[in-house]
C-alpha cells in the first residue's frame, strides 16, 4: 500500500491510535477515512478499519461485508494482498454471530488468499488467525489425536 495515501495515512494513525489505547481517537480517524474515500480501494481500506468499532456484531459484519464488496471493486491488483485479512474478518464475524459453517466457508477462502501472500511478520500473523478460526469452526481442520498442529486444508 502507498503510505503517501492520505487514507491509509488515517487509517495508519488510527491504529496507532488504539496501540496507544485511544480508542476513541482511533474511530474518530477511521470515520474520516471513510468520509475522505474517494474510491473503492480507499473504501475498502477504512471500511476494513471501521468494522472493529461498531456497537453490534451484525454493524460490524456489515462492514466487513462492506470492505470485502468495495474490494471486489477494485479493478487492479492494489487488494489482492489484503483479501485474506477481509476473509479472515469476514469469517470471524460470522462465527461470533454464530454461523461457525460459513465462517469455515470464510477462513478456507482466507486460507487460499494467505498463500499468495509474500512472508512477513503481517502475513504470518494473518496465517494464524486463519488457522484458529478453522480449528474453531472447521471439523476437518481440528487436530486429531493430541496433535496441536492446525490443518490447513
Amino acid at each position: 500500500m502507498d503510505p503517501n495515501n492520505p487514507i491509509v495515512k488515517l487509517c495508519a494513525a488510527g491504529i496507532a491510535a488504539e496501540g496507544e489505547g485511544r480508542a476513541e481517537d482511533a474511530k474518530a480517524l477511521f470515520d474520516q477515512a471513510w468520509a475522505e474515500s474517494r474510491d473503492d480501494f480507499e473504501a475498502c481500506i477504512a471500511a476494513h478499519y471501521l468494522a472493529r468499532y461498531q456497537p453490534t456484531l451484525a454493524a460490524e459484519l456489515e462492514w466487513n461485508r462492506t470492505a470485502v464488496e468495495r474490494a471486489d471493486r477494485v479493478a487492479d491488483e492494489r487488494v489482492r494482498d489484503f483479501y485474506a485479512s477481509l476473509y479472515l474478518n469476514l469469517g470471524h464475524s460470522l462465527e461470533k454471530l454464530g454461523r461457525a459453517a460459513e465462517a469455515c466457508e470464510l477462513y478456507q477462502r482466507a486460507a487460499e488468499r494467505a498463500e499468495e501472500m509474500p512472508d512477513s511478520p503481517y502475513a504470518r500473523l494473518v496465517r494464524m488467525g486463519i488457522a484458529a478460526g478453522r480449528e474453531r469452526t472447521c471439523p476437518a481442520a481440528a487436530p486429531r489425536d493430541g496433535d496441536t498442529t492446525p490443518r490447513l486444508h
